[in-house]
């Protein structure tokens, strides 16, 4: 072999070498498969960082140690102590429930912590002893009055809001064991009662103004409830949905253009957040010049006839009431099924499909006077501009809500509906509208007559007396 061709080889060997890494034979995955806490993903961050942020308290590793958040370190050690003397518990005691489940707790963070075992374990059994106590507490009258914090409605609702984040959770079942372990069945905990009400229904009653399900309805279908932010997302939940298609939800026409294409929305009290029906009768599938809106718009007190109210297409959706948590609630939601349930993302779904009906503040403005959305925000732009923000930045492989689309489309896009409903809202919107376009028909047909059929027609002269 040449010279140079040995040195070119010999030369690229060293090169190679130089690459070569040892890689450790136990290399951990990238996530295991108890993951369910998430760090925000960064797109969703930049959209809203305020609302992914805990204001007054730390729970789990992620913001643990931050100088902001120390000024309730105080009143966790008071939780603690007070939780000892109601359950007669030891703190070293409730401590070895965490320590036999260290390593499950870690695997559950989707970062790996730096904290030592001894501070990892003093920090899972101080923030979930806080929890149990605070919700034991505003679950009786008398303490929820007393107690430091729920007494005052401000710091009352900033925690509430922290227990909420994503970034700011405890795995559920270390709640729920620590809470069986010292609680189930004592008769010091909870006001010396003989039994005590299971972790779920405390839960439910501190987040009782999220709770949409039936108070003893089994709000988890079967599936294990991974921390307090998975348990707000069941709370929205129907008793069914429709497997999610594995296509894109087809964009919607807003909320005024289907208004003007004969869709009348309606509020429904009786279903869940997520559970949206197009109801339109068979009649009008067949005959759509059948459609009774300009009627009933003239003349409401015909919606007493059965027959005639049921002889318009209605988009049904339950109440979204939109406040200065509704925000928050929902980045946060949205951004758990972005990291752990893309093919069931059913929070995303809705909220893109509420996009999709609101573009403008006269959107709002329709859907609020149909009572489908609730407003306390303030002005209907404000409405507009919350819900279309929540759509930034969110992917979904498919929708729940594909064939709902496909159908309001295909009622949008039928040449007689649209005609129907330009004529009905042109002339007959209100009953003086419609009063005034009937007398304007009644006297063109006459002025027609007087001019151009009277001449023609026979009149019977009178006979001879």
């Amino acid at each position: 072999m040449p010279y140079e061709a040995a040195s070119h080889v010999q030369e690229n060997g060293l090169k190679c070498k130089e690459l070569v890494v040892d890689i450790p034979a136990d290399l951990e995955p990238a996530e295991w498969d108890e993951c369910c806490i998430y760090r925000i993903p960064k797109k969703l961050r930049k959209v809203n960082k305020e609302a992914y942020t805990p204001k007054f308290i730390s729970i789990g590793p992620f913001h643990h140690g931050r100088q902001e958040y120390q000024g309730m370190e105080m009143q966790k050690m008071r939780y603690l102590r007070d939780f000892c003397k109601r359950t007669g518990k030891s703190q070293d005691v409730l401590a070895s429930i965490v320590a036999e489940k260290e390593e499950k707790i870690r695997h559950s963070y989707a970062e790996t912590s730096k904290l030592k075992s001894i501070e990892f374990l003093k920090m899972i059994l101080w923030d979930g002893i806080f929890i149990i106590e605070l919700f034991l507490r505003n679950s009786e009258k008398e303490e929820r009055e007393q107690d430091y914090i729920l007494r005052k409605p401000w710091l009352r609702e900033g925690i509430q809001h922290d227990l909420l984040l994503l970034e700011n959770q405890l795995p559920y079942f270390v709640l729920k064991d620590l809470y069986k372990f010292a609680c189930h069945g004592s008769s010091s905990c909870n006001n010396n009662r003989k039994q005590d009400p299971p972790f779920l229904n405390l839960c439910r009653k501190y987040f009782s103004k999220y709770d949409r399900q039936p108070k003893n309805s089994d709000i988890s279908r079967g599936k294990k409830i991974k921390h307090l932010t998975d348990l707000l997302r069941y709370f929205f939940y129907p008793s069914y949905l429709e497997e999610t298609e594995k296509k894109a939800i087809d964009r919607l026409c807003s909320a005024t253009k289907l208004d003007e294409a004969g869709v009348k929305f309606k509020q429904v009290t009786e279903r869940h957040l997520l559970d949206i029906q197009f109801q339109k009768g068979w009649c009008l599938d067949t005959c759509p010049y059948l459609n009774c809106s300009w009627l009933l718009n003239c003349l409401p007190c015909f919606k007493c006839l059965f027959f005639l109210e049921h002889m318009q297409p209605f988009l049904e959706l339950p109440a979204f009431i939109v406040d200065h948590e509704t925000n928050c609630v929902f980045r946060n939601i949205m951004a758990l099924e972005q990291c752990h349930y893309p093919t069931e993302a059913y929070i995303c779904n809705y909220i893109l499909l509420l996009d999709s009906l609101i573009n403008t503040e006269k959107d709002v403005d329709l859907l609020v006077e149909k009572k489908v959305i609730v407003n306390q925000v303030g002005s209907d732009e404000a409405v507009a501009r919350l819900v279309n923000k929540l759509g930034h930045q969110i992917l979904t492989e498919g929708s729940c809500y594909y064939k709902l689309s496909q159908k309001l489309n295909g009622h949008y896009e039928d040449f007689w509906n649209r005609n129907m409903a330009t004529l009905t809202t042109t002339y007959f919107r209100d009953i003086w509208r419609g009063t005034a376009t009937v007398v304007g028909i009644i006297f063109l047909l006459l002025t027609f007559w007087n001019i151009f059929l009277r001449h023609f027609v026979k009149m019977p002269h009178p006979g001879p007396n």
